[in-house]
């Protein structure tokens, strides 16, 4: 009883702690019985990036402490994270390892005859039952508040793509992650729609990046992963990506769900990301690198001021 009472007052702690632990836990049972990814190896290097970056910070024994074994386990199955969390920039957040997961193995159990609504439905479902079961609240950390979900319309039973908005706390992280998600990880075209406003909202004058979706052909919806809904696209979406909106609020660009959908699905659909190029006069390939070499001096300032040192290098996960 003691022990368990021990337990229930860590994780009270600290959110950051708390739901490191929970997360990490969950994924590990879930890719011990039922899949064999390289998920596990990129969300703890995700994790414990964000944990040092966290005030006050934690490192992977801190995170861990409540369960031995487990540390033990993780650091001789996963030597990678642990060695290189405090050099390496992660490609993405935490949170998008966790929907790949959700996704993998929704689409395991539905091999053979697919119906993509039926999926898409079960994947949302599974990760409200996640957030809900493992008490993650709106607004904590590593937890993303929406979903987003993109596909051709014109194609029957087309294919879905997924995303989930950044599930980072604090101001530079949620920078750092948003420029380390375009250099390393989203489609070319996410990232320089993105870099046209990154970091602080105000459109770059020498260069345009931004794109057009064909409406008319694509479905992008976003969800709250914490009610029944769907949500509209907020203005910086409709900004970067010319999604119809009424909306006035304008989150960080890249911090949205749709940036990580658009993004799968511009990779995965040629005709699509053929009628969504970039178009504006401006975006030229000599602009495109003055934007990119700007994006990478504010993303290494940020990284500097999180005294973090640096030299260039994304993490690579082992087993990709």
């Amino acid at each position: 009883m003691a022990a368990a009472q021990q337990k229930e007052e860590y994780l009270k702690q600290e959110p950051f702690r708390k739901n490191a632990f929970l997360i990490i836990n969950k994924i590990v049972k879930l890719n011990s019985e039922h899949a064999n990814t390289p998920l596990v190896d990129e969300i703890l290097h995700s994790i414990f990036f964000l944990g040092k970056l966290n005030k006050p910070p934690f490192s992977p024994e801190d995170i861990l402490s409540d369960d031995e074994d487990l540390l033990k386990d993780l650091k001789d199955h996963y030597p990678q994270p642990f060695e290189l969390y405090s050099s390496q920039l992660p490609r993405r957040s935490p949170f998008s390892c966790v929907l790949d997961m959700i996704v993998y193995l929704t689409n395991q159990t539905h091999q053979g005859e697919r119906q993509e609504q039926e999926i898409e439905n079960k994947i949302i479902e599974k990760l409200r039952q996640l957030i809900s079961e493992l008490e993650l609240g709106k607004n904590e950390p590593l937890v993303s508040s929406t979903i987003c979900v993109s596909h051709s319309t014109e194609t029957p039973n087309a294919d879905r793509y997924y995303g989930v908005s950044m599930s980072t706390s604090g101001r530079n992280p949620g920078k750092i992650l948003i420029a380390a998600s375009c250099f390393s990880s989203w489609d070319s075209y996410v990232a320089g729609a993105v870099m046209t406003y990154y970091p602080n909202k105000v459109k770059r004058e020498y260069f345009d990046g931004t794109i057009i979706l064909p409406e008319q052909h694509v479905r992008c919806q976003a969800f709250n992963l914490f009610k029944e809904g769907d949500k509209p696209p907020c203005r910086s979406c409709g900004n970067l990506f010319g999604l119809t909106t009424n909306e006035k609020k304008e989150w960080p660009y890249g911090n949205c769900a749709e940036a990580e959908s658009v993004s799968n699905l511009l990779a995965n659909v040629v005709e699509i990301k053929d009628q969504a190029r970039p178009k504006a006069k401006t975006c030229t390939e000599e602009n495109r690198k003055r934007a990119e070499e700007n994006v990478r001096k504010e993303l290494e300032g940020f990284v500097r001021t999180e005294r973090f040192k640096w030299k260039g290098q994304f993490y690579t996960p082992q087993g990709t």
